[in-house]
C-alpha cells in the first residue's frame, strides 16, 4: 500500500480545509475505499476521517427528511419515519451487504462508491478505462454478463453497484455538498455521471468538495412503494437488475409514479419516458409492459447481457402490480 498523510476533521469546514491537498480523499466507513487501496486501485496522497460530522436524521414539518453524510446505512434503514414514508429506502438499504458493512457504511460513502466491474479491479492484466483513461475497456468483448444496456460507451460498460442511490433517485433525493467556494445542492439523478469518453469522472464533485447532507424531498405517496432486487444470490450480490417504484393511483388511475432502475446503466437510471407512459393512464398489467419496454427501447446489450432487457421489464411490471394491487 502506498504511505498516505491521515488526519481527523473536527467539523464540515476543517474537512474541507483538510482535503485542499491534491490527491486527499474523504474516509468515511471506508467499506469500498480502503478495499481499493488494498487492491492498490486507489492510492491516494491522503485520507481526511469525517466519520465524526453529523449523522442525524432530521424530520421537517412539511415531511421532509434531511440525512446527515456520516448517518449509518443501518441507521437510516431502521428510522421510524423512513420506514413508515419511505419505505422502498429502508428495503433498498437491507437488500444491499451485509449486515456487518450496513453497520459500518455512511450515507455519504454509499454515493461516492465507485462504479465498477470485476476488470476494473484487475489492476494486473486486465485493460480499464475507469481505472487508467485511454487505455481501453476489455469488458466490451469479455465476460460482459453484469454490464450495463443503458447509457453505457465504448469507453465503459460497468454497471453503479448502490442499491440505496437507485430508491434515492426515485425519491427526487438531492444531495448537499460545501466546498471551498461555499455550499450547492443538486438533485441525486444530476449527481451521478454517465461514462461517455471520460468514465473516471463519475459525479459532478468538484476538487475537495464534500457531501454534507441528503435531503428527501415530501411525497406522500412514497408510502405506497417498493424495491426489488434480482440477484444470482440471496445475499451479498450486486444487482442484475433491481428496480424502486412509488406510485399513487386514484379510480383505477395512475395520478402519480417514480420509477428508477438499477444494474443496469453506470449510474441510478431514472425512468422518466416509462412514468411519462404511466401518469394519467389506467393502472393495468398492459400498461405497465408497455411502459417498461419503452423504456428499455434503447438498450444495448453486449454479447452476454440481453437478458437484462426481459428482465427489467418483467420485474417493472411485476413491482407496479404489486403496488397497484395493494389496497
Amino acid at each position: 500500500m502506498t504511505p498516505f498523510t491521515f488526519a481527523r476533521a473536527a467539523n464540515v469546514a476543517d474537512a474541507v480545509h483538510l482535503a485542499g491537498t491534491a490527491g486527499t480523499k474523504y474516509l468515511g466507513g471506508g467499506t469500498n475505499l480502503v478495499d481499493l487501496m488494498r487492491e492498490t486501485v486507489e492510492q491516494p496522497a491522503g485520507l481526511v476521517d469525517v466519520t465524526g460530522l453529523p449523522d442525524t436524521i432530521e424530520e421537517r414539518a412539511d415531511g421532509s427528511l434531511l440525512i446527515g453524510a456520516a448517518a449509518k446505512n443501518t441507521a437510516v434503514a431502521e428510522h421510524r419515519a423512513v420506514r413508515a414514508r419511505f419505505p422502498l429506502l429502508s428495503r433498498a438499504i437491507l437488500a444491499g451487504a451485509s449486515a456487518q458493512i450496513r453497520n459500518m457504511a455512511t450515507v455519504g460513502g454509499n454515493l461516492l462508491q465507485r462504479t465498477r466491474c470485476a476488470y476494473f479491479y484487475d489492476n494486473a492484466g486486465s485493460r480499464c478505462n475507469k481505472r487508467t483513461p485511454q487505455q481501453g475497456c476489455d469488458a466490451l468483448d469479455g465476460f460482459n454478463r453484469m454490464h450495463a444496456v443503458l447509457g453505457a460507451s465504448e469507453a465503459c460498460v460497468a454497471t453503479h453497484p448502490s442499491d440505496m442511490c437507485v430508491a434515492l433517485a426515485a425519491l427526487d433525493a438531492i444531495v448537499h455538498l460545501q466546498g471551498a467556494q461555499g455550499t450547492r445542492t443538486v438533485p441525486l439523478t444530476d449527481f451521478h455521471l454517465l461514462p461517455e469518453d471520460h468514465p473516471e469522472v463519475e459525479t459532478v464533485l468538484q476538487p475537495g468538495e464534500l457531501i454534507t447532507a441528503i435531503e428527501l424531498p415530501p411525497l406522500a405517496f412514497a408510502a405506497n412503494s417498493a424495491y426489488r432486487k434480482v440477484r444470482d444470490r440471496a445475499s451479498y450480490a450486486f444487482a442484475l437488475v433491481s428496480v424502486a417504484a412509488a406510485i399513487e393511483i386514484e379510480n383505477g388511475i395512475v395520478r402519480d409514479v417514480r420509477l428508477a432502475l438499477g444494474g443496469v446503466a453506470h449510474k441510478p437510471w431514472r425512468a422518466r419516458i416509462a412514468e411519462g407512459m404511466l401518469k394519467g393512464r389506467p393502472a393495468l398489467e398492459a400498461r405497465f409492459h408497455a411502459a417498461a419496454a419503452a423504456e428499455l427501447a434503447h438498450a444495448r446489450p453486449l454479447r452476454d447481457n440481453g437478458f437484462k432487457i426481459e428482465l427489467a421489464t418483467r420485474t417493472v411490471v411485476a413491482v407496479l402490480g404489486s403496488l397497484a394491487a395493494r389496497p
